[in-house]
């Protein structure tokens, strides 16, 4: 009896401790699936849906009848080649992340860390996620052989469904100060969206100017520019149908009027629909 009653607390020893190694494997929290980055539309405006064709010359002719698509085409290529010019490296940096897959450190940050070209050269980039109180952060450190290491060139947050956030560019490693302010807001619902650049470089006389771009889901257009100058104290305001290509342009101090200016499908002159 006595050994039947040993062998009993023997196997209820033995089922006790696989229960509990049971219930240790089962409580085993599954690895967090990686974050999502954000779409790219939320760091780099759009400028193709635009109508400038390619090889298009920009008229300067007042007898061409395609003055008013003319002068909205001279504002949006202004702001696109300075764009261009100072942030070839970042956005090529953005766009590499999305080809590659973060790891998650020790503070419970993520990172995706690669490879990427810029104009040419071969750079690294190191962009980091930290979350905290259902916003994301996000800093983007790029390096150059021989050049810079980690140089921190833009840096930004926004909500975790991508709804709305903002984003810090400094100039260059060579002069790391702000550069551009960047705020967007998206709605994935009705699939439109707004972005808006503004010069923040205090040294620069255009500071405060910015170009704001956004999409529609009414009226007879469905896209827009807003483009302040500062130094001129002046905004350019752009409206176009992205299918069609037709649209107008208002702009008080060019056209000496508070009137719109249209364009029609081939991009001429033509009077504005009532």
């Amino acid at each position: 009896m006595k050994r039947f009653h040993h062998y009993l607390i023997i196997l209820s020893f033995a089922m006790l401790v696989g229960f509990v190694i049971t219930c240790s494997k089962d409580s085993t929290e599954p690895q967090e699936t990686p974050p999502t980055l954000p779409p790219a539309s939320v760091f780099m405006m759009e400028f193709e849906s635009f109508p400038l064709p390619d090889g298009e010359m920009i008229p300067d002719d007042p007898a061409q009848n395609r003055q008013n698509w003319g002068w909205a085409a001279a504002n949006v290529v202004v702001w696109n080649t300075v764009l261009f010019v100072n942030l070839v490296v970042p956005v090529a940096a953005f766009q590499g992340a999305f080809q590659q897959q973060p790891v998650k450190l020790d503070d419970g940050s993520w990172m995706w860390s690669y490879g990427f070209l810029a104009q040419g050269v071969q750079h690294t980039a190191s962009l980091h996620l930290s979350l905290n109180n259902n916003l994301a952060y996000w800093q983007m450190y790029i390096s150059k052989q021989n050049a810079f290491t980690d140089f921190l060139w833009f840096e930004g947050e926004g909500d975790l469904g991508y709804s709305h956030g903002t984003w810090t560019v400094n100039m260059n490693p060579t002069s790391p100060v702000p550069y551009l302010e960047i705020e967007w807001n998206r709605d994935p619902q009705t699939n439109t969206g707004d972005i808006k650049y503004t010069n923040v470089f205090s040294e620069d006389p255009n500071s405060g100017s910015y170009i704001h771009y956004g999409t529609l889901s009414e009226g007879r257009y469905d896209a827009f520019y807003s483009i302040y100058h500062h130094n001129l104290l002046n905004t350019t305001d752009i409206e176009w149908d992205r299918t069609t290509k037709i649209g107008r342009v208002f702009d008080l101090l060019h056209f000496q009027d508070e009137d719109w200016h249209c364009w029609n499908e081939v991009l001429e002159d033509t009077e504005c629909p009532s």
